[in-house]
């Protein structure tokens, strides 16, 4: 992996934009396979198109025996985020803790949805309706924390307050916690502080000097921290679902274009990051280039 000023993509060359609200990802291939040649029968079983065979998915027992499809799950996640959440007055961050060393899975999701019914039912009546997404965080001594983010439709322009203690009354198994959002101009990669990278510390500290561990900074409650990036992903179960989100949340507008086109979208706008994946395989070969606009910086 390699991390540039700027990238090299010409002119002439097909990129696919995503928009995010004031986030803008542009994402471009040296070699393109248009044509799917596996389709999914069921969650365990795919057809080859090309010689009518019929396989099996391969299943892991951790979740990092499968870190592609676990990274694409938080690539998606990150866009649902950025396209639903902006940081303003009206959307709320709230972290659901559990007393005790909680680890079912079950229960975590059952538990969340008595109190999501009874958080709506309380809100909606005094603010309108509320939309909502939820996103599981493990634990090393494998517990589990929800990561709430609340966005209430009808209160565009005013500034939410909810005491803390009546959300940690509906919630009724432990501590809960408020996060401000004012001024988080990514919310997708705060949240991923969270949930996929685990923070340099002096105890794991010796990680860092891997060369398949990669180091990132990022602002978290307003200070700059350094984070092992990926460093949960192990922790978190195969098959399981890592978010929940109600009905009004929307991905976001993805289309093709020229790389030469892009300007229409960003505008003068320079990109505040890109990266460059050289993926090899056998003897096949292609580099894949994502540029990030942020149009609020």
């Amino acid at each position: 992996m390699e991390h540039e000023k700027s990238s090299n993509i010409s002119p002439s060359s097909t990129v696919r934009v995503t928009k995010m609200n004031h986030l803008v990802e542009v994402q471009h291939m040296e070699r393109m396979n248009r044509t799917n040649h596996i389709q999914k029968l069921d969650k365990e079983r795919y057809l080859n198109l090309k010689t009518g065979e019929i396989g099996e998915f391969k299943q892991g027992e951790v979740r990092s025996d499968s870190l592609n499809s676990l990274r694409q799950t938080f690539k998606k996640l990150r866009y649902l985020i950025n396209t639903n959440y902006v940081g303003a007055g009206n959307e709320l961050f709230i972290t659901l803790t559990y007393k005790e060393n909680m680890t079912d899975v079950k229960r975590l999701y059952s538990d969340f949805k008595k109190f999501m019914l009874k958080f709506r039912y309380k809100y909606e009546k005094q603010y309108g309706s509320i939309d909502y997404m939820t996103v599981v965080e493990p634990q090393e001594r494998g517990a589990w924390h929800h990561h709430l983010l609340v966005r209430f439709n009808d209160m565009t322009g005013s500034k939410m307050y909810i005491p803390n203690n009546d959300v940690a009354a509906l919630w009724g198994h432990g501590f809960t916690n408020m996060h401000s959002l004012n001024g988080v101009d990514n919310i997708g990669a705060y949240l991923s502080a969270y949930l996929a990278d685990v923070e340099l510390t002096t105890d794991n500290v010796f990680l860092a000097f891997d060369d398949n561990v990669e180091v990132v900074s990022k602002v978290v409650d307003g200070q700059e921290k350094k984070f092992i990036k990926g460093g949960r992903l192990h922790l978190y179960p195969s098959g399981m679902n890592l978010y929940r989100k109600s009905k009004g949340i929307k991905m976001p507008v993805r289309e093709e274009m020229r790389y030469g086109d892009i300007k229409k979208v960003v505008g003068s706008e320079k990109p505040h990051y890109v990266k460059t994946l050289v993926v090899e395989q056998d003897d096949f070969k292609n580099t894949i280039t994502y540029e990030q606009y942020n149009t609020k910086r």
